[in-house]
């Protein structure tokens, strides 16, 4: 029973800590909803729209204006210039006017015609992947379609029904289906571990900052007084009020964007789970990174560094088994790695969770990290002078 009153009466301290010290309630709560806000909103849409596309025709005829026209009528490109040449459609490229450009050289519809092979040539800036991907299948699915097209017509004229046309244009017939994502919504798919990555690096450092808060000011007897010097019921008490902020607002976040913007998902008590991983697994490593370095600029250059490298090590981006072996081993070092890996087997695709055990285990791994430097957090806080 005291052991509780201790935690109740630190955690009344840590309030009253949170509430002088402006810096929590913009690192917990401001810049946080901003964040999330911002990354929801900046993909709305889902999937890029009406990009600028330009349009090299030398060939000038129905057959080319028609292809441009099915080009422009795509989702994702928008004809927004004709250019005498490529010359000047590559400089229009450079100059970031538009992402692509479709080349129809002079004579492709003769050649069309009598059966020789034209080439139709395009050209994509692949330097944003995105852009450069979806207007590259644009280009690519309009050039089969030109040819199609006039295979079609010259094959009907010469008395070949519709089942022989299709049989030979195409003689496989491809039944494609996005698993989890038909609409290809790109906010669903990034949104979902670019917001936990930015919510994970605020309880990192806020981890780290009030544990450094303690160390500066030299309160950190007086905290352990409070605790008979249980560093287990220290730990306990302080963290209490952050651990409740941190779940209401990752609550908060769960609930927006898989009630409100509709993003897919597979129960609600996996969100559940997933919530309480993510925020213990976070707050530990930014512990450990305390007791790692028990120094405020040390502590809060490893945790702002870690989090900033979980986005690119996590394999939303690029997939972890593309990268070198080295880094693929250093990938399992980062609990957002863990978390997107759950995310992505339990909740986006409905898997039990024995399915991911080994990263629910590494997520659990991460939230007992402390143990391993409380030792050391204890003799900081007792022994340690703070330098700025």
């Amino acid at each position: 029973m005291k052991c509780f009153n201790q935690i109740w009466q630190m955690s009344l301290r840590e309030v009253r800590i949170m509430i002088k010290n402006p810096i929590y309630g913009f690192c917990m709560v401001v810049f946080p909803l901003i964040a999330m806000i911002f990354f929801t909103s900046l993909m709305d849409d889902g999937l890029p729209q009406d990009m600028p596309v330009g349009v090299v025709d030398l060939d000038n005829t129905t057959t080319s204006r028609s292809l441009i026209r099915r080009l422009d009528g795509f989702q994702s490109s928008k004809v927004v210039a004709h250019y005498p040449s490529v010359a000047e459609a590559r400089r229009a490229i450079q100059e970031n006017q538009i992402y692509a450009f479709l080349y129809i050289p002079k004579g492709t519809t003769d050649d069309l015609l009598s059966s020789r092979q034209p080439k139709i040539s395009y050209y994509y800036n692949l330097a944003s992947i995105m852009s450069g991907s979806l207007l590259m299948k644009d280009l690519k699915t309009i050039s089969t379609l030109g040819s199609a097209g006039v295979g079609q017509a010259t094959m009907r004229a010469k008395g070949f029904t519709q089942e022989q046309i299709m049989a030979f244009l195409q003689p496989i017939r491809v039944d494609l289906h996005q698993v989890g994502n038909p609409w290809t919504n790109y906010n669903s798919y990034l949104s979902t571990v670019f917001v936990p990555g930015i919510m994970m690096l605020f309880i990192f450092m806020i981890s780290a900052y009030s544990l450094g808060m303690e160390l500066k000011f030299d309160s950190g007897k007086k905290w352990l007084e409070m605790a008979d010097n249980r560093m287990v019921i220290a730990i306990l008490g302080k963290f209490l009020p952050q651990t409740l902020i941190w779940l209401a607002l990752i609550f908060f976040y769960e609930f927006y964007v898989f009630s409100i913007l509709g993003f897919p998902h597979h129960g609600v008590a996996m969100l559940v789970v997933l919530a309480l991983l993510e925020v213990f697994a976070a707050q530990g490593f930014g512990i450990f990174a305390f007791g790692l370095m028990p120094s405020l600029r040390m502590s809060l250059s490893i945790c702002s560094l870690w989090a900033v490298l979980s986005l690119s090590m996590a394999g939303s981006a690029f997939p972890v088994m593309g990268m070198d072996g080295a880094l693929q081993s250093l990938s399992w070092l980062f609990p957002l790695r863990h978390y997107y890996m759950v995310y992505q087997i339990c909740v986006f695709n409905g898997f039990p969770l024995l399915e991911a055990w080994f990263h629910f285990v590494a997520m659990i791994g991460f939230t007992l990290l402390p143990w391993f430097v409380i030792g050391k957090i204890k003799n900081a806080m007792l022994t340690y002078v703070y330098i700025p």
